[in-house]
């Protein structure tokens, strides 16, 4: 079937967001178009030229306009679309030096590839125009006179003439998308479900207390201005087509253009932006000037948990509450982002009852702790996102409450009050010891209620969270909102900021992913574990580089350590080896350390580390040296004595640096028997292994004096967990 302009009614789509397709229908009918079938993403529609012309102005919704000049089935194959193209008078569409250019989406079995799917629509476009006498087209895919718009799916292909150009959700406005990743079309479709076209219209308020780049509010002002948000663009898609009526669309840009100065100063409605980050206001600063309504909103550095009403607005105004919070894609956002929800929801019912709250979230359990409940929510795309605008109603204050003062905090559920007194409990159990010895490094909690499967490590005034992956008989989002439940409750019970709070996920390892990273934030500290000052990074990777299960090995280590030539296997970030060469000190007598070392590991990252941690502590090179290669080979091929060894090898490791993968269960008697060839007379090999069902060879017991220490290695912070590790001390057996 093809369609042309020769009727006053034309057939044209409406491309969208997905989600917002009844609301592009509505917005199109209010334009004066006849809006038929939806699809995903789309509306197709009848109208009147002038009328697409004030679509392609006034739509806040659409994406694309598209005249539709050919909807036809059964399309498979290149011929079939190129004679379905070649179908069409391209004289009516295309000047005689006109440009040109084609946007194909789709496939079909023998059409796979865009590119060619383009370059056959070209084709049929050029073949129509040689057989009429006119000349090849040129290509132009920046500025083309006209550019086509096709899709084929499942055999069913539109082909039309793009009447935008660019996108119509680039407003012109926003420079620096890298501070607003919402695009204008969803922020005003977000508008519009929340109810604020007639809020504006009634003069009402709005606040975005974390306005980024001021998306929201822009639009929202565009919309209380009655303003049409294409009215800055300077050039569409129709402007280069054939059939273009130039006086129609000068007469609709004159009525929007006098429509939005009248709309700007006939406003009522106050709107209002916070954020504390100086460049997203100065981003959103800039966007309004260039939107041209800088006078209509107020951008002010503040935090949301320092968020009150806005001065000068009457006690008794009710507006619209509406924000795009961050989603925590990555779980390591996740404490401050439990933090922010909370406070967006104990921010609004003190300083703002009676409003609505419109929250839009590619993670509803976090808008949960909100503390208010969603009347309505709407299923919505942002990219790639699975997302969900919320639309809450802030209860009236109480009688007698000042807007400005803190509301009560929502009850915590009985699960997370339970895990707050443990917490609480741990370190009333723990504080002795931690004021006795000095350490700032422990582990406040592991797992002690199954239901809240963490581990948690206090490094200083920093928080390590590991959650362990829960099994496939745990539903997911009750794990999640157990994890939300622990980091709402860690804050305020261990008195920290929720940004030094780090969350990661302990799944099995294969063996190499204790060395892959997991963010590049380069965000390492100093912490000191007896006379040790030590670099640990919580973010970085899986492990901090401070295994706090083996301190007291570490201490033994020391203790061990005076006058001896000391070897570190499967070093890690060195930490032993640390201790091993400051010695230990014991009733303000210093005994020296280690007389030398050699720390051998495989992984670059771990030996720079442990080069920072020896330099830290003042430690000579020249004494102690760091060997890049597979403990397994160095042992092979090394021929001095050490009169003290510390073996720790990983339970698993399939590097592609090693020659083969390591089991410990199955290769401990080869690595131990290796290291014992290495061992001088008399010396001492200290072999520690996490692996939780280990069992030593027993052949090993025969040839050498082996003590299983495992029990006295676990300081009160580890004592739950007595397989967390297996520690021995092995000895040549003295001739008889």
């Amino acid at each position: 079937m093809t369609e042309t302009q020769a009727t006053d009614s034309l057939a044209f789509i409406a491309t969208c967001p997905k989600g917002i397709e009844l609301l592009l229908a509505d917005e199109l009918a209010d334009l004066g178009a006849e809006p038929g079938k939806t699809t995903v993403a789309g509306v197709h529609f009848r109208a009147s030229l002038a009328t697409a012309y004030r679509v392609c102005l006034w739509s806040r919704l659409a994406n694309r306009v598209v005249l539709c000049l050919v909807r036809e089935e059964g399309i498979e194959t290149p011929d079939q679309l190129r004679q379905a193209v070649a179908a069409v008078d391209w004289r009516d569409h295309l000047g005689a030096d006109g440009s040109l250019a084609v946007d194909f989406h789709g496939r079909s079995e023998a059409i796979r590839h865009t590119r060619f799917g383009a370059q056959t629509v070209k084709d049929g476009v050029v073949e129509r125009l040689l057989a009429a006498g006119r000349p090849r087209p040129d290509v132009d895919l920046c500025r083309p006179d006209l550019r086509l718009y096709a899709n084929l799916h499942r055999g069913r292909l539109t082909l039309g003439v793009d009447f935008s150009g660019d996108s119509l959700h680039r407003r012109g406005y926003r420079r620096d998308v890298g501070h607003a990743p919402l695009k204008e079309n969803l922020a005003a479709a977000l508008l519009v479900r929340a109810g604020w076209p007639a809020l504006a219209r009634q003069g009402a308020p709005l606040v975005d207390p974390l306005c980024g780049a001021g998306t929201l509010l822009i639009e929202a002002a565009l919309i209380a201005a009655d303003m049409a948000p294409n009215l800055a663009r300077e050039r569409f898609g129709f402007h280069g087509w054939a059939g273009h009526d130039e006086r129609q669309w000068r007469e609709l840009r004159r009525e929007a253009e006098a429509r939005a100065s009248i709309g700007r100063k006939r406003c009522r409605s106050r709107l209002f932006g916070f954020d504390e980050s100086p460049p997203a206001l100065a981003a959103a600063k800039a966007n309004a000037m260039r939107a041209g309504i800088p006078a209509l909103i107020e951008f002010r550095g503040a935090s949301l948990g320092r968020l009150g009403r806005p001065e000068g607005l009457p006690d008794a105004a009710r507006g619209l509450l509406i924000t795009n919070p961050p989603y925590g894609e990555r779980l390591g956002q996740l404490p401050e982002l439990v933090t922010l929800y909370g406070q967006l929801g104990e921010r609004g019912r003190a300083a703002f009852p009676g409003w609505q709250l419109a929250v839009f979230t590619a993670n509803p359990d976090l808008g949960h702790r909100i503390g208010l409940r969603a009347h309505k929510h709407y299923s919505l795309k942002n990219g790639p996102l699975d997302a969900r605008l919320l639309l809450m109603a802030i209860p009236e204050a109480d009688e007698g409450l000042a807007g400005a003062e803190p509301a009560p905090r929502p009850r915590l559920s009985k699960g997370a009050q339970m895990f707050a007194n443990r917490l609480e409990k741990n370190r009333k159990r723990l504080r002795k010891w931690l004021k006795q010895s000095g350490e700032s490094c422990y582990r406040l909690y592991d797992a002690d209620m199954p239901e809240y499967a963490l581990a948690i490590d206090v490094y200083g005034d920093r928080v390590h969270v590991q959650e362990y992956a829960p099994p496939k008989t745990i539903d997911a989002e009750q794990a999640q909102r157990r994890l939300f439940d622990a980091l709402t409750v860690l804050p305020e019970v261990l008195g920290v900021d929720p940004a030094a709070i780090v969350v990661k996920r302990r799944e099995r390892q294969s063996g190499k992913g204790q060395y892959q990273k997991q963010a590049t934030s380069g965000e390492r500290f100093e912490v000191r574990e007896g006379r040790a000052r030590l670099w640990v990074n919580l973010r970085d990777y899986l492990d901090t580089g401070l295994f706090l299960d083996h301190r007291p090995v570490r201490r033994m280590l020391g203790e061990m350590a005076a006058g001896k030539r000391f070897l570190n296997l499967f070093c890690y970030t060195g930490t032993a080896t640390v201790q091993a060469a400051l010695g230990s000190r014991k009733e303000d007598t210093e005994a020296a350390g280690a007389s030398d070392s050699v720390s051998v590991d495989l992984s670059n990252t771990y030996l720079e580390w442990a080069r920072d941690n020896f330099a830290l502590n003042g430690l000579d090179p020249s004494r102690h040296r760091v060997v890049r290669d597979d403990c397994l080979r160095w042992l092979e091929t090394a021929r001095a004595q050490f009169d003290l060894i510390f073996l720790d090898p990983p339970t698993f490791s399939n590097s592609k640096k090693m020659e083969a993968t390591l089991d410990v269960q199955r290769d401990h008697g080869r690595l131990v028997r290796l290291a014992m060839a290495r061992l001088a007379p008399g010396g001492t090999l200290v072999f520690s292994n996490n692996q939780r069902r280990f069992q030593l060879d027993a052949d090993l017991a025969e040839h050498y004096a082996v003590e299983d220490i495992s029990r006295k290695t676990f300081d009160p912070d580890f004592q739950r967990r007595p397989a967390l590790h297996h520690c021995f001390l092995i000895r040549h057996r003295e001739a008889s």
